[in-house]
């Protein structure tokens, strides 16, 4: 990829007394819009015939344009000043991707309402439902939007939304507005757009709740149009021709609905709505939908470049139009097997005779979220890159190189919604947004070959002989060891004398093992596998895995044991379950499998 498509990493570094690290890029930040909707009335004049958003409908799809999407979104916004919506009174939306949630979104943005995009499954599993009434309860909605009414019934008649306004696309019920009734009903949104501002609240979006309960993050336009100039500056291609992508990534998480869906709005481009995901089930629906379009740039978490990568292989038509027009691949979630790296990079060299930009980055719902970008070329998984401009990066190091990160600039959150205790706590004396993430340099003589993530410090404890264990990485280790025997495990071990894991059995493990009891599964087959698998991990305490154990009941949504990114809440998990830490930590229960250094 030539250089003029991305911009070089360009870093200076501050070696502070205190012992920190701040790390700025060389570049300023650019012009920032003031507000999201600016974008979408720029292009409906720039290029009003351009497709904006897509979904699947029948055979094809349905596109909408600039034009389209502008006037709709305006009318919308009328009607949801008709109904008194407002600052306080903020539309929560409980269904996935689609055009109409977009369309709503940006009316709500047009006039200052915010918008509170909550994870489809807590409104699809009726035993997750109260985790809507969470929301509902710290958030206050006056208008609750599902795409089909028949279908979550249900949850419209839940206590928690007596009294709001119910909204649908498809099968209103009683007393329940339609999308084409709401924009029929318009109204005058003049003064409302011109109080919206860059410190106006765009979005309150609920933090993934993996090592807390979830907070609201409150958005502003600011925040979001900084990272989109951001983002520009580092990647200069977005300004070359428009963007287009096929895209899955849910809009009620910050990537999918921040970074994703506003790269597109921001720089003219399109967003095709991918009905499938990397799942059993539904990946065949991605598979699908590329057939019939694919992007410019593409998004995914590393197992769903897996599976697209396996499908290819076979596919060589896919191949060519997966990749001939491709600017960027970028994974995220977690780092992507080098394996699936090398693999995509020889189909993209086939077909192109070059490997597209192949990148990560780093960031939180609290920084909308992209702080830390790999911009320029790289050959490796794992390296999420430099600060963009405009952010600054404080490095706490250890005694290890290893650094605690925290954050400030004009694209970092104010505060948490209705909790000044937790907004003060976020912060440190500086007004360092204090992530709780850790990270290493590639190399420390060269700045600018970037940053690689080293695990959240949040998630690290210390057994009773004072050793710390680093868990998120480690259990990336036992999962990789595990292989197809685990869908996920909860390393264990604070104020404990060693390491255990609790298994989440794959399907393939739960299938095989032959006997149950009320706490675990438990099989001598399953525990030989187990003890092969992990005994080889570590060699000193901080990292030798001691014991096992199944869990027979998987993660329950509705306990809170799993957020709404589908990852494990670890402490509610292991607060849930204490009886079973507990016979974890028993060498006389039956369930216990404990691992020894000498496997057969």
């Amino acid at each position: 990829m030539t250089q003029s498509l991305y911009l070089p990493h360009d870093v200076t570094r501050e070696d502070r007394a205190d012992g920190a690290i701040i790390l700025r890029a060389r570049q300023p930040l650019g012009k920032v819009a003031m507000r999201t909707t600016d974008w979408l009335d720029h292009w409906a004049q720039a290029t009003p015939d351009a497709v904006f958003l897509a979904e699947r409908s029948g055979a094809g799809w349905r596109e909408v344009t600039y034009s389209s999407a502008r006037d709709t979104a305006r009318a919308l916004a009328g009607g949801l000043l008709g109904l008194g919506l407002g600052p306080d009174r903020p539309v929560m939306v409980i269904s996935g991707n689609g055009v109409d949630h977009g369309l709503l979104a940006l009316a709500a943005q047009y006039v200052g309402i915010p918008l509170v995009p909550v994870a489809e499954q807590y409104a699809l599993i009726p035993a997750a439902r109260p985790q809507l009434d969470f929301v509902a309860g710290l958030t206050r909605p006056g208008l609750i939007y599902a795409e089909d009414g028949a279908a979550l019934e249900g949850v419209f008649q839940r206590e928690a939304f007596a009294g709001t306004h119910k909204l649908v696309s498809r099968n209103p019920g009683t007393g329940e507005l339609s999308v084409d009734e709401l924009i029929r009903q318009g109204g005058d949104i003049s003064a409302a757009h011109a109080a919206v501002g860059a410190d106006t609240v765009a979005k309150i979006l609920m933090t993934s709740g993996s090592t807390s309960a979830p907070k609201g993050v409150l958005t502003t336009h600011r925040m979001l149009c900084t990272n989109q100039t951001q983002i520009a500056q580092a990647l200069p291609f977005l300004k070359t021709r428009p963007p287009r992508i096929v895209d899955w990534l849910p809009w009620n998480h910050v990537f999918g609905g921040s970074h994703n869906f506003n790269m597109m709005l921001a720089n003219g481009g399109a967003l095709y709505v991918d009905s499938g995901k990397p799942v059993p089930g539904l990946v065949d629906r991605t598979i699908e939908n590329l057939r019939l379009k694919t992007g410019t740039i593409t998004f995914n978490v590393p197992v769903g470049f897996a599976k697209l990568r396996d499908v290819m292989r076979e596919d060589k038509a896919l191949r060519r139009a997966y990749f001939e027009e491709l600017d960027m691949l970028f994974y995220s979630g977690a780092s992507l097997p080098q394996d699936v790296w090398a693999d995509l990079e020889a189909m993209a060299r086939e077909v192109r005779g070059e490997m597209p930009l192949f990148t990560s980055s780093w960031g939180l719902t609290e920084t909308a979220p992209a702080a830390i970008l790999q911009h320029e070329p790289t050959d490796r998984s794992g390296i999420v890159g430099v600060p963009l401009p405009g952010v600054d990066v404080k490095l706490i190091p250890d005694d290890d190189l290893r650094c605690e990160v925290r954050v400030a600039g004009p694209s970092v959150f104010a505060g948490y919604l209705h909790d000044p205790a937790r907004t003060a706590d976020a912060f440190d004396d500086e007004g360092y947004f204090c992530t709780g993430d850790a990270m290493k340099f590639v190399d420390p003589d060269n700045i600018n070959l970037g940053l690689r993530f080293d695990g959240r410090i949040s998630e690290e404890f210390k057994l009773l002989t004072g050793t710390w264990v680093r868990a998120a990485n480690l259990r990336l280790d036992v999962l990789g060891a595990l292989g197809p025997l685990a869908g996920d495990v909860i390393v264990t071990g604070a104020d404990r004398s060693e390491i255990g894991v609790m298994i989440v059995p794959s399907p393939a493990l739960r299938a095989a093992v032959a006997a149950a009891d009320p706490g675990a599964l438990w099989s001598v087959g399953a525990a030989a596998d187990i003890r092969r698998a992990l005994a080889p991990i570590g060699t000193g305490s901080s990292t030798r895995i001691a014991r096992a154990l199944i869990l027979a009941e998987p993660p329950q949504i509705a306990e809170g044991e799993i957020t709404a990114k589908g990852n494990l809440n670890f402490r509610k998990l292991l607060t849930r379950r204490a009886d079973l830490l507990d016979r974890l930590y028993d060498d006389a229960d039956p369930a216990t499998i404990l691992i020894t250094g000498n496997v057969p």
